[in-house]
């Protein structure tokens, strides 16, 4: 039996978990477009009921109704209205106590099975910690809202968001080498797009975090503005490449952190130079011997970026309506799994390249 075999089932474990992460982010991405993060002012970690009586949705408003949300923004929403909000919010907490569940049921099962070996430890032990500080940190972020200001500051909500991104890129990670066993990788040439993959995918990492930056309010911006909902249009800001509300604030931290018009901007840029550095990936590609999963990466990055571009810029045109903010969400999702797969299949082929050698 070869390794892949003997592994199939932890191999659907955790890509099940990665599924649900990618369901997770996905809702996560629809409560906040819909205002709904805020919704429930308690947290549990086994989780409790949903309102199942007029009672207790009124019981469940009432708690609404004593946070800074309600009394300052939404002070006139009535009970149907918070219905709609909590149910976001409900489902988004739902889904990550599944994964949960999923994750420890499932490994009990496998190590029933015995199908857990020693190597897999470390990484299991490594895997569940980062479950663990996903949901707190998304109480931490939530908490954040519930106080005198009824906003999640816009480095918690990155924080949150690409704390999800991580788990879901070490949950993949730990698949496709199970997937993909060194023995048994073909041979090439394409571990000389190693560096050019990392560099892409740094500066995806950062484009995500300014992604988060511009779906949230800008803490140090007295208007609390929502970097996404401003310059809707493209490919120059208003009537100029660079405005200069971009530079108005009186330091490098403070225009490109907290003013939402250089966070915009930012994120702009940053979309330009990752089609620039894949052009170059692509390019550097056409001339290298890669083997098929190789060419598979290069080819999910080909129309990942040209997808996640497109709807950059319609999503930012529309003023981010739910539906395109969920579309761009879900497009860097997969961009981003896109990356981590082409980076572990030329690093892989590093590896066998120097076995070979």
């Amino acid at each position: 039996m070869n390794a892949q075999n003997s592994n199939k089932a932890v191999i659907y474990w955790l890509l099940t978990g990665c599924a649900l992460v990618y369901v997770m982010v996905v809702v996560g991405c629809i409560t906040r477009l819909t205002h709904s993060g805020l919704s429930i002012t308690d947290w549990s970690f086994m989780g409790s009921m949903p309102p199942l009586s007029e009672q207790a949705w009124q019981e469940r408003f009432e708690l609404y109704q004593q946070s800074p949300e309600f009394t300052k923004i939404n002070f006139m929403m009535k009970l149907d209205e918070f219905k709609h909000i909590f149910f976001w919010e409900y489902i988004h907490r739902l889904i990550g106590r599944t994964m949960m569940y999923v994750f420890a049921i499932g490994l009990l099962i496998l190590i029933i099975r015995k199908k857990i070996k020693k190597e897999m430890v470390p990484s299991l032990i490594l895997l569940f910690f980062m479950g663990a500080m996903q949901a707190l940190i998304g109480w931490w972020m939530v908490y954040s809202g519930l106080q005198d200001k009824p906003a999640v500051s816009h480095f918690r909500l990155a924080t949150h968001l690409m704390s999800a991104f991580t788990l879901f890129a070490f949950t993949f990670w730990f698949a496709l080498k199970l997937m993909y066993p060194k023995e048994l990788t073909e041979e090439s040439n394409g571990y000389k797009l190693k560096g050019l993959s990392i560099t892409f995918f740094v500066l995806l990492i950062i484009q995500i975090i300014y992604g988060a930056f511009t779906a949230g309010y800008v803490e140090g911006d007295a208007a609390k503005l929502r970097p996404g909902k401003i310059f809707n249009s493209w490919p120059m800001m208003g009537d100029s490449w660079m405005p200069e509300q971009v530079t108005m604030k009186g330091s490098f931290y403070l225009n490109f952190f907290e003013n939402a018009s250089g966070i915009q901007f930012v994120h702009r840029t940053l979309a330009i130079l990752l089609v620039l550095v894949f052009l170059i990936i692509w390019y550097k590609s056409n001339k290298l011997k890669l083997n098929k999963a190789q060419y598979m990466g290069i080819t999910l990055l080909i129309y990942g970026i040209t997808i996640q571009f497109i709807l950059g810029v319609f999503t930012l045109l529309y003023s981010v309506p739910v539906v395109l903010g969920v579309l761009h969400q879900t497009g860097a999702f997969f961009l981003f799994a896109s990356s981590v797969y082409l980076i572990f299949q030329v690093s892989n082929a590093t590896i066998r390249s120097k076995t070979l050698e």
